[in-house]
């Protein structure tokens, strides 16, 4: 299915931005090049943290798992453009699920894990989906259970399939399924499809806005924010990368994924539980890329010691301004716009994060004779209305999914042929610092806003603010402030059971509990949430 209107799909092709190679032809032909490459390798800790043992596939190896799963979805009944949505963390597993939808011509939805059953339920309603591929745990989180009871509720979902050790019955275990057909399952396509790039290979969900936004993308999409991050990183063929994002949005698949695919090397799979176990293992590894969090990229730089290594360190909407330090190796700033676009920047020897340029960005600075392959502006502004992030170009999106405009998204294209993501931006003469502006957004899920509603809904409470507070662990946290009616005295402990009843997703549960008699405001009225900020990091006992 293609959704980018046809007038953009011969302009990116005309510019040489656009291929006729799907991802998956990308690692089929790698396979028949290089089958002895190391392909993909599972953490050496998988097991503690979901079912199974860790696993090391060849790419001769991993494209005959590859070859049989696309096989089998076939078989089964899922057939070209049924959207199948996958909740599991990063195990070779998941990659093999991931690859071989996309051989089958399927359109895949990664869904973030820390999603519950209903985010689940509501995403894959909203868009049709016919199968879901669920792991059996991630770390304490019974997935493959909460999957089944899915499946329950949604008429339309087929098939449900299990990833991992423990699979819950009601699943189909992929592993002992595709053993059992041993090689007599092969994948045969009936036909050649045309322009096989140009068609939707996913659907993953933008977090930035009032809801949870699907937002697909073409191979060729996913390609130019692969061309962008190997360009500017210096990724060679071959290379060891170790991937600590999981493979459900833009980070870990336009900064992970895609670059691993298009340079034939070996990704290290990572499950991120400390930056000491992120760092033994590329130094285990030996590798050439390691994927990390922006605000955690100084203490990571230090703990990697001597080891020859290109540090990616990427920086979301919700992240605190970068740091400035002289890094011991080569890194390389990636902003990451929610879903919608990325841009890649190396480090000078100043040792500080580099603004991000408005117009075109075509690769490694200087290089001027490729293809732009993302274009950066911002919208006009009036009165004090802070300017929102403009995006175009070969890498950026189709919003909505069979529409490119719903009526109730905020996001919208501009006559110009921009999208306007909606996502604040703080400008200067030599550019945006960063996408976003630090203390608007919360890691991982929409605006502050939003958060705010779901606060207040707790019986007794009179208002409500979420805020973010920077963490040498995760780079940042989100807390709660809490304004009880007159004589309610709320109980944290008793908050933090609501959420969990009422099924908040978990990137929008609060680490700590603040309660006030009232909340700072600015003066328009709004909440002041630096303020917020500095009086939990001053006052740490009147947290709960």
């Amino acid at each position: 299915m293609k959704v980018t209107p046809e007038s953009l799909v011969q302009e990116h092709h005309e510019s040489g931005a656009w291929s006729d190679l799907p991802l998956d032809e990308i690692f089929r032909q790698t396979a028949e090049t290089h089958p002895d490459r190391v392909a993909i390798v599972d953490a050496p800790d998988r097991a503690t943290w979901t079912g199974g043992a860790p696993r090391r596939l060849t790419y001769a190896e991993a494209d005959r798992e590859v070859d049989k799963l696309a096989a089998f979805y076939g078989a089964v009944g899922l057939t070209q453009d049924h959207v199948v949505g996958v909740q599991s963390p990063n195990t070779v597993d998941t990659v093999i699920a991931i690859l071989a939808a996309l051989r089958a011509d399927l359109i895949v939805s990664p869904l973030p894990l820390h999603w519950r059953q209903k985010n689940v339920l509501d995403a894959l309603n909203s868009i049709g989906a016919k199968g879901l591929i669920a792991a059996d745990r991630i770390e304490t989180r019974d997935v493959g259970t909460a999957a089944r009871d899915v499946a329950a509720e949604l008429f339309s979902l087929r098939f449900v399939f299990g990833l991992g050790k423990d699979i819950p019955d009601g699943l189909i275990e992929l592993g002992p399924m595709l053993a059992e057909m041993g090689d007599e399952l092969q994948f045969e396509r009936s036909e050649p499809r045309p322009d096989p790039a140009d068609h939707a290979a996913t659907i993953c969900w933008s977090r930035s806005g009032e809801e949870n936004m699907p937002v697909s993308r073409c191979h060729n999409h996913w390609t130019s924010c692969g061309t962008l991050v190997i360009n500017e990183a210096h990724i060679k063929e071959a290379g060891n990368i170790v991937l600590p994002y999981s493979l459900s949005g833009l980070t870990g698949l336009g900064g992970g994924l895609v670059p691993w695919l298009m340079t034939a090397g070996t990704l290290h799979l990572h499950h991120p539980t400390s930056l000491a176990n992120l760092a033994d293992h590329a130094k285990a590894v030996k590798a050439d890329v390691v994927l990390a969090p922006g605000p955690l990229a100084q203490t990571l730089d230090r703990k990697l010691g001597d080891v020859n290594t290109t540090l990616l360190a990427a920086w979301n909407i919700s992240s605190p301004q970068p740091t400035t330090f002289v890094p011991r190796r080569r890194m390389v700033d990636l902003n990451i716009a929610d879903e919608f676009a990325l841009t890649a920047h190396a480090r000078g020897p100043s040792a500080k994060s580099r603004p991000i340029p408005l117009g075109k960005h075509q690769g490694p600075e200087g290089c001027e004779s490729g293809p732009a392959l993302v274009e950066i502006a911002v919208s006009e502004t009036f009165e004090d209305q802070m300017p929102t992030l403009l995006v175009r170009g070969p890498m950026v999106p189709d919003i909505g999914w069979r529409t490119l405009n719903g009526n109730q998204r905020r996001l919208r294209w501009e006559g110009n042929g921009y999208l306007n993501t909606n996502i604040k931006v703080s400008v200067t003469d030599e550019g945006l610092n960063g996408f976003g502006v630090p203390g608007l957004y919360a890691l991982g899920t929409g605006n502050l806003e939003t958060i705010d509603v779901i606060y207040s809904s707790y019986p007794g409470i009179r208002e409500a603010a979420a805020f973010v507070v920077e963490d040498p662990v995760l780079g940042a946290r989100m807390y709660a402030a809490l304004v009880p009616e007159p004589g309610h005295v709320p109980d944290a402990g008793a908050f933090f059971a609501y959420l969990d009843a009422e099924g908040v997703d978990l990137a929008k549960i609060p680490h700590r509990v603040l309660i006030l008699q009232s909340l700072p405001r600015n003066d328009d009225g709004t909440v002041c949430r630096d303020r917020l900020t500095l009086r939990t990091q001053r006052l740490p006992a009147a947290v709960a």
